[in-house]
């Protein structure tokens, strides 16, 4: 058997096992299955559509786009991967809620790894309560509010992740340590044992009833009596003595440990005033971070739309569309490995290409009259080739059109003194008055 037949077997198996799991709800058992299918046959289509489809499940819409788009790039033609793009896109707000809930559990994390516990789960709560399917999300609250020791919320968020994702092992293990400490693994076990601590009686079984020894009148009240006064001497002399010391013991230890609360009281008081102080100033310092991060437009998932934007616009033969919003897409983000083969094509067709298209739309808008429109046109040519000595001269005409010969004389000298043997030096020396 050849290795390539042999390796799509073997991934055909793995896709099986993981599309088991994924019916049973055991997703990370899934995805751990649909990547090892994946590493075997990167052209298994369906493993890598269905990866897509529970990354979004859980929570991790970037991922799951990375995977859709890699999936279109290598089958163009009857892939289910372009109606689900289009569906996440047709979901109206839904990808900025999942980017917006992305950032927050980045920050969270930051935030959680420099002890800033506090922070970190006030920004959890509030970005679980509008994405709650972000499994990562609910297993890193839940682990806060373990090390907080409380159980009861831990709880809470872990059940919320496990009704996602329902053999996440690291989600059962603190599921475990909350019940745990709660007294919930504890009351199950007992359910447990009873419920095969009860034996059916037999036939020849007996119940031994207790022995009794019928006592005459006079010798019950003789009894009576006698207990009685055995009782009130034991009451008066052993008992309320050694009661009243010990009263008297219990009070003095009471009014000693109420002291030392009160003490211990007062020094956390003192400590939880300071601890506020600093609160309040890493909370304003956090929420002008958060702010900042969620005016941002450059986050990693608008960046994954950019990028599928992209390649429509390829397939639907659109240069000037995709030229656009290159230009406008931050690369520096997508470098998780697995779309280096497309972005490294994409981005030698535009060193190639995509500059000239651009100038090209410069001088088309310089010539309608639309300096502002040549301009931005002639700037973004040069974000693809910044050594165009070309660009650079028009881009100084445009703004000697547009009567800021200041600006002008700036790319004038740039074309003079950093370009001094090619074709338009010349020119940019008479437009300085050389």
């Amino acid at each position: 058997m050849k290795t390539g037949t042999k390796n799509r077997q073997i991934a055909n198996a793995y896709y099986n096992i993981g599309l088991e799991k994924a019916r049973s709800r055991d997703l990370s058992g899934a995805v751990t299955a649909l990547k090892k299918s994946l590493r075997f046959d990167k052209y298994q289509t369906d493993a890598r559509n269905l990866l897509g489809l529970i990354y979004n499940e859980i929570g991790e819409v970037g991922a799951a786009l990375t995977q859709w788009v890699i999936s279109l790039n290598l089958q163009e033609q009857d892939n289910l991967a372009e109606e689900y793009l289009r569906k996440v896109h047709a979901a109206r707000g839904y990808l900025e809620l999942a980017d917006q809930a992305a950032k927050k559990y980045n920050q969270a994390l930051i935030y959680a790894q420099n002890d800033n516990e506090d922070l970190a789960t006030l920004l959890l709560m509030r970005m679980v309560e509008e994405f709650p399917q972000y499994v990562k999300a609910q297993e890193l609250l839940a682990l806060l509010y373990l090390h907080q020791e409380d159980y009861i919320k831990a709880g809470r968020c872990l059940y919320q992740a496990l009704k996602i994702d329902r053999y996440n092992p690291w989600v059962l293990h603190y599921m475990d340590i909350a019940k745990h400490n709660t007294g919930k693994a504890d009351v199950e076990k007992r359910k447990l044992q009873n419920a095969f601590s009860h034996r059916k009686l037999q036939d020849d079984d007996i119940i031994m009833p207790p022995s009794y020894k019928e006592n005459t009148g006079w010798q019950s009240v003789l009894n009576i009596l006698v207990g009685l006064v055995l009782g009130a001497m034991v009451i008066f002399f052993l008992v309320m003595p050694a009661n009243t010391e010990t009263l008297n013991a219990k009070h003095n230890q009471e009014l000693k440990n109420t002291l030392e609360e009160l003490n211990q009281k007062n020094i956390e008081i003192d400590s939880l005033n300071q601890k506020m102080e600093e609160a309040k100033s890493a909370q304003s310092e956090a929420e002008e971070n958060l702010k900042t991060l969620q005016n941002s437009s450059g986050g990693t998932l608008a960046q994954y739309q950019n990028l599928v934007k992209i390649l429509q616009a390829y397939r639907d033969e659109d240069q000037k569309t995709a030229t656009l919003l290159y230009v406008d897409t931050d690369w520096s983000v997508l470098n998780d490995g697995v779309l280096n083969e497309t972005v490294a094509w994409i981005q030698k067709d535009m060193s190639e290409n995509g500059y000239t298209l651009l100038m090209n739309l410069g001088d088309e808008a310089l010539a309608a009259g639309d300096v502002a429109g040549a301009a931005d046109y002639y700037q973004k040519s040069l974000q693809i080739k910044g050594d165009n000595p070309e660009v650079i001269y028009k881009l100084g005409m445009a703004y000697v059109t547009a009567g800021d010969q200041e600006t002008a004389t700036q790319y004038f000298t740039d074309v003079i003194m950093n370009y001094p043997n090619s074709e338009y030096v010349d020119d940019a020396k008479t437009q300085r008055g050389y």
